[in-house]
């Protein structure tokens, strides 16, 4: 009776340990349904600056987006220094104009 009840209890904490693990990889593999997604910057792409970066804002020159300055794209025009959304922006404002 002991040996029963001892092997009744191993099998139940063998089947409570394998549902949890099944649980949780249903739950790993769907969860980045769940995630809320992040929009994709139309002027982005390689080298766009992070999004979730704080501080003053400042308007790139060249698609009008406003990027915060700590994670900007900077050049020094002129003397002035320009921010950009990302280096496309940036290569595409100093690059000479063609006519």
């Amino acid at each position: 009776m002991f040996i029963r009840t001892v092997l009744y209890l191993l099998v139940t904490i063998f089947l409570l340990t394998f549902l949890r693990y099944v649980i949780g990889a249903i739950l790993r593999a769907f969860g980045d349904l769940f995630q809320p997604q992040r929009p994709v910057s139309e002027s982005g792409g390689e080298g766009a600056a992070p999004s979730t970066a704080g501080g003053e804002l400042k308007k790139d020159p060249v698609c009008g987006t406003y990027v915060a300055a700590g994670a900007s794209v900077m050049q020094t025009v002129g003397g002035e220094v320009l921010h950009f959304c990302s280096a496309k922006c940036r290569d595409q404002y100093t690059k000479p104009k063609e006519r």
